[in-house]
């Protein structure tokens, strides 16, 4: 691999506008190929597997229009509304395009609010509908006009209730650029990763569009690609351009320079890549169609910006020139200074047992409130109250009770369930505790299901829903499932809590082995992903804190404590697992060059963080940024994956690889290369060493003390000193 990477990074830095030319032509392919057979994002809420699945394919065999979308309009006065106006309202809303039926208006019993269902014919994914509420509060305005209150909810308008504002990108952009400035001291050297990234992520736009049109991928999804990739795509660039930097302080001309950090720094991107997009990959273990399109358009981001990096890097690196110094460094200043992390490594190996204890106690305080994690798939009641389907559920809520704003319904196979054994489900589902109204059953038009709607005395998110959803079940003949929103909550809480497990395997296992390809090593591998386990712990239990619990809140604009999505844990699992393995690739790289080319554990230790340090802590607080900005948007669900992803990038790059990552290695020595014989034999070998050796100047330039090989060229360690390996 190194000889591959060398040879393109040395052809992109000979060639920078034959490189330039190459990825524009490839760029312009992608985008041209997404113009032409490119789709649409849509969602699929489909959950296959899931019992109320059953009940709902039943409905839409034999009920027409069931599945299809749909909208609810709330209105409210302070006195009775008038029966004249609430008619004139259902014209207007049957005139509407798409739309099936308009039920009659339901009153409350003081007759100030009133609920009109509104059915369409086509789903609500069906690019006519889908984000549009325009038609419906054409239809409202008049009311609207007179005094009157009118509310969206339902199906429909939750799908444009909480757009999003962007906001994350361009936070991610501007804190890029300022500590890239401030952290190097060059303007070129600050917005050449970020360029490369905007770059990548141009790419990424086509090739979620081509992923489009052969799957189901929601409207979330490129959210989540964009966040992800902006930050990968912005620590994989600085990577390569910190290490060319290195490499032109210590006397290598530009070309070579940047052919080398491609080589070097380059490997540990592929490889930082590799495990982002395996731990993308434990995704579709989750089973469920959202999680596979979520992993999909993830990976397509994470490899546009990939391939921006080792194309573009050596590239305007070779046109940048010696611009991407400070400009002390282009002026030959001498600096006298140790590198603070180098002298903070050091301080850590000299008492690594209390440094190591202590931290991991840190961590596990953080994961502790994880034990209390309730999971459950959120409603328009934990929406910020300004927006439309937060305030007709709250009307709803004070004005039908809160099961009013939920759904369960009971389909009966008449074939499978006789009419006598129905009616007596039915009053058992009556007389079960939390139910409060029971429908009586409505046949199909082709004769073959029954249809009851069943009303709880309970909200989504009260934690009696799954024993009530249970209860139900038990109580309905074999050939009549319960369906409806609730069931559905139930279920795929249900499914995702088992299949976490799954998937924490698959991607932890695969990851392990990778590093020990990578490292040769049993020790680091094992140790890296306890600790990245640790991360997400902590994680974790920040988001039941701040979301379940209420702490703090108020800081990120929520204004109810709310479960943790049903659809968090899985997800920033994945994605923080593999974020977290580029930092442990980035570091144990420069430790295991060092280590090779001394023998020295514990100086490896030392030498390899005061390298990394100072990169990663920038790459970490610019991710921190980009997340952070995307839990200022009001959809909860997209702040608790923000906080939670930023949480633990934080955590990562200062206890796990400040503290933790030095401490544990000085305490092990050389035992952190340790490798059975016969697993050396088995694995894949991948070649540490360079193709050939680089040419370096006799003598260190003025002002830089000469020290380690800066480009990790040697790297046959003397005989006595190589790695641990069994025979």
């Amino acid at each position: 691999m190194n000889r591959l990477l060398y040879r393109s990074g040395h052809a992109a830095a000979a060639h920078p506008w034959r490189a330039l030319l190459v990825w524009l032509t490839l760029l312009g392919a992608l985008l041209g190929a997404a113009a032409d057979w490119g789709g649409t994002t849509q969602e699929n809420w489909d959950v296959p597997g899931a019992r109320a699945q059953v009940g709902t394919d039943l409905l839409r065999e034999h009920v027409p229009g069931a599945g299809n979308a749909y909208a609810r309009v709330v209105v409210h006065d302070d006195g009775p509304l008038e029966a004249g106006a609430l008619e004139a309202l259902g014209s207007r809303l049957s005139e509407l395009d798409h739309v099936a039926t308009v039920a009659p208006p339901r009153l409350s019993d003081d007759r100030d609010t009133a609920v009109v269902d509104v059915g369409y014919d086509v789903p609500v994914t069906h690019p006519d509908l889908f984000e549009d509420v325009a038609p419906l509060e054409e239809a409202a305005e008049p009311l609207r006009d007179t005094g009157v209150q009118v509310e969206l909810s339902g199906g429909l308008p939750d799908t444009a209730a909480a757009p999003m504002k962007g906001y994350g990108e361009l936070i991610g952009i501007v804190a890029a650029l300022v500590i890239l400035v401030l952290t190097f001291g060059s303007v070129v050297a600050a917005g050449l990763p970020v360029a490369i990234a905007v770059g990548g992520l141009v790419g990424a736009s086509g090739g979620l569009a081509l992923l489009a049109a052969v799957m189901d991928v929601s409207p979330s999804a490129p959210m989540v690609a964009t966040m992800v990739g902006l930050g990968v795509g912005i620590d994989y660039a600085l990577l390569m351009a910190v290490r060319h930097a290195e490499n032109l302080r210590a006397g290598h001309d530009v070309v070579t320079s940047a052919a080398l950090a491609s080589a070097t720094a380059g490997r540990a991107v592929v490889f930082a890549a590799g495990t982002v997009l395996v731990s993308l990959l434990g995704l579709r273990l989750a089973n469920l169609p959202t999680y596979s399109a979520f992993g999909f358009a993830t990976a397509i981001a994470v490899l546009c910006v990939l391939v921006s990096a080792l194309v573009l890097v050596p590239a305007l690196c070779r046109l940048a020139g010696r611009r991407l110094l400070p400009r002390g460094d282009r002026r030959q200043k001498v600096r006298t200074t140790e590198p603070a992390t180098a002298r903070w490594a050091r301080k850590v190996s000299r008492r690594p047992a209390a440094w190591a204890v202590g931290a991991t106690l840190l961590m596990l305080l953080l994961a502790l409130p994880t034990l209390d994690m309730r999971t459950w798939p959120h409603d328009a009641g934990s929406q910020p109250e300004e927006l439309t389907t937060r305030q007709a559920f709250d009307l709803v809520t004070e004005e039908f009770g809160p099961g009013a704003t939920t759904n369960m319904v009971v389909v009966a196979d008449l074939s499978a369930v006789p009419r006598a054994a129905l009616d007596d489900a039915l009053g058992d589902v009556r007389a079960t505790d939390g139910v409060v109204a029971v429908s009586e059953p409505r046949v199909s038009p082709d004769g073959e299901v029954a249809v009851a709607d069943v009303v709880p005395g309970y909200g989504a998110t009260d934690e009696r829903i799954p024993g009530l959803v249970d209860s139900l079940r038990d109580v309905l003949p074999e050939g009549a499932e319960l369906t409806g929103d609730l069931p559905f909550f139930a279920d795929i809480s249900a499914m995702l809590a088992d299949r976490l497990l799954v998937v924490v395997l698959f991607v932890v296992g695969v990851s392990v082995v990778l590093l020990m390809m990578m490292f040769r090593s049993v020790v680091v591998p094992v140790k890296a992903a306890l600790m990245n386990l640790l991360s997400v712990s902590a994680a974790y239990g920040t988001l039941t804190a701040v979301f379940q619990w209420g702490w703090g809140a108020d800081l990120i604009g929520l204004e109810q404590s709310v479960p943790v999505s049903a659809w968090v844990p899985i997800l920033i699992f994945a994605i923080l697992f593999g974020l977290s393995m580029d930092y442990e690739v980035f570091l144990l790289s420069r430790i295991r060059e060092h280590w090779l080319a001394s023998g020295d554990a514990r100086g490896s230790v030392v030498q390899g963080l005061a390298d990394t340090g100072r990169v990663i802590s920038a790459a970490a607080a610019i991710m921190v940024a980009v997340f952070l900005g995307f839990a200022t948007e009001s959809d909860t669900v997209v702040k608790q994956i923000g906080l939670g992803m930023a949480v633990a990038v934080f955590l990562d790059a200062t206890v796990v690889r400040m503290v933790l990552v030095p401490s544990t290695m000085a305490l092990l020595g050389r035992w952190n290369w340790w490798l059975p014989g016969w697993l050396d034999r088995v694995l894949p070998r991948i070649d540490a060493e360079l193709p050939h050796p680089a040419p370096r100047p006799a003598q260190p330039p003025v002002g830089q003390v000469a020290g380690p090989d800066p480009v990790g060229t040697s790297t046959v360690p003397p005989s006595d000193e190589r790695p641990l390996v069994d025979a």
